[in-house]
């Protein structure tokens, strides 16, 4: 606590043009409008601004995070770089901050492939229906993959794919690393060994069966446990997850060359980290926050080894999971830690690149509580003292920046390490208490490797605005 408050009066000295970090902060605008690569929008740039980020393209896995769960502009530069790097650069691999079954059923629908599992598309409900397709992430919160933005890049993906076996190093997969589905998991997995182990299935029906009754309040299954100071059903979760492996090579000889078995095994591993997520979320932030960005970072692991040695993945979460949570005070006070830090400590810090994106105001989908509708919420100017404050001073309504050494001069990047407030906006947004629920102080250029500035932003085309009851929390 000590700590954030000297941070606060340090920054003092940056308010109303101030000193900040022996530097006036006019001097640091200065260097940031001489630096930047501005553009007109990214819809109007087009193809052309995934070239901004060419020199990404040759890390193993590409982190591109969004300051919002709900800002059109963010999806729409997360769209275009990704683009780029399939068609330039190899990347064959999308994954995002979604749940796995969820994803791959989007996965089955990009990639036409064969099996048993559903297919299912990202758009109006009665464009679905009448084609004969299921609709894909209909858990709250929607808005989130079913907006047209995302429905645009899907589309664009099965287009790329034509003509790719789904099999081959070149085709494009669309996989989830967040653990939220635990019920429907559970579901999945049964649904997988029916088609290839009746017998297996059965003992699955048997071990999920307990847990099975708290599929749709998963909460209060953690709830029920730390109350009685049950184990709950850790141990049957985890056997089944023996069990499954020990078959790993019989199922994959068998059946779709292993790609199934693929599917089937990261819903095993998602049953287990989400029974435990459930019971130590109640333990405070910090332990479920780590538990779920590790279980994104190793189901990344395991999709980059299914895909191959060739294999490069772009990954897709909120800017507090895509930052280096090393230099912030996510990490210096509540020991938290990110997937972007996972890969910089894994791949190293040239392979893995992240890039943020970034907003001063205007309209966010988001809602005011977890459970809520969707709602267009207008996003408050930033905070003075914050980095947004410090790019919106420059007057560039768009733009660019690489912040890796070399890249960026030595005199700009040591001024924007001075620790300044940061603005995180997810599925919750709360203007009320704008400076409590959604800053933390950051050092920008060691968190990010790039970042993308869209000054005034506007919210998604969701494609529905009321919410199914939300069975998971934030």
């Amino acid at each position: 606590m000590n700590k954030l408050k000297n941070m606060a009066s340090k920054l003092q000295s940056c308010y109303d043009g101030g000193e900040c970090g022996g530097e006036k902060r006019g001097s640091v605008v200065e260097m940031l409008t001489d630096e930047v690569l501005s553009f007109p929008s990214v819809s109007e740039s087009g193809d052309a601004f995934g070239t901004c980020f060419d020199s990404f393209g040759d890390c193993k896995v590409l982190l591109i995070g969004n300051g919002t769960h709900g800002t059109s502009e963010f999806y729409k530069a997360r769209a275009e770089i990704t683009k780029y790097m399939i068609e330039h650069h190899g990347f064959n691999i999308v994954a995002v901050e979604a749940d796995w079954p969820e994803a791959e059923a989007v996965d089955r629908y990009v990639r036409r492939r064969p099996g048993p599992g559903k297919q299912a598309s990202v758009e109006p409900t009665g464009v679905a229906k009448e084609a004969g397709r299921e609709r894909a992430f209909m858990s709250f919160p929607t808005w989130m993959w079913r907006n047209m933005e995302i429905h645009d890049f899907i589309e664009w993906l099965r287009s790329y794919n034509q003509g790719r076996d789904f099999h081959d190093d070149d085709s494009i997969g669309f996989y989830g690393l967040d653990l939220y589905s635990l019920g429907e998991s559970m579901r999945a997995v049964i649904a997988y060994l029916d088609t290839v182990d009746k017998d297996m299935a059965d003992k699955a029906r048997d071990q999920y069966g307990e847990l099975m009754v708290w599929a749709e309040h998963p909460q209060e299954y953690g709830l029920e446990t730390l109350i009685s100071a049950s184990k709950g059903y850790e141990a049957e979760v985890v056997n089944m997850l023996k069990d499954l492996l020990s078959k790993r090579l019989e199922y994959s000889a068998t059946h779709w060359n292993g790609v199934e078995f693929h599917g089937g095994e990261q819903n095993a591993r998602l049953v287990k980290d989400a029974e435990k997520y459930y019971k130590v979320m109640y333990y405070g932030r910090p332990e479920s926050w780590n538990l779920r960005d590790k279980h994104m970072f190793e189901t990344l692991l395991r999709t980059l080894k299914h895909r191959g040695k060739s294999a490069k993945a772009i990954v897709w979460a909120h800017n507090s999971h895509v930052a280096d949570a090393r230099a912030s005070s996510k990490s210096w006070v509540r020991k938290e830690l990110s997937i972007g830090q996972l890969c910089k400590e894994t791949f190293g810090p040239q392979g893995a690149l992240t890039i943020g994106c970034g907003t001063y105001q205007g309209t966010v989908a988001a809602t005011d509580r977890w459970d809520r509708d969707l709602r267009i919420m207008k996003i408050r100017p930033a905070l003075s003292g914050s980095y947004e404050e410090l790019m919106h001073a420059t007057g560039i309504k768009n733009f660019v920046i690489d912040l890796r050494e070399g890249k960026c001069s030595k005199e700009l990047r040591e001024e924007l390490k001075y620790q300044r407030l940061q603005r995180f906006i997810g599925v919750v947004y709360r203007p009320d208490a704008e400076r409590k629920s959604h800053y933390w102080f950051c050092i920008l250029p060691e968190q990010f490797d790039g970042l993308v500035w869209l000054d005034e932003t506007r919210h998604v085309d969701a494609l529905e605005v009321h919410q199914p009851p939300a069975s998971n929390v934030s």
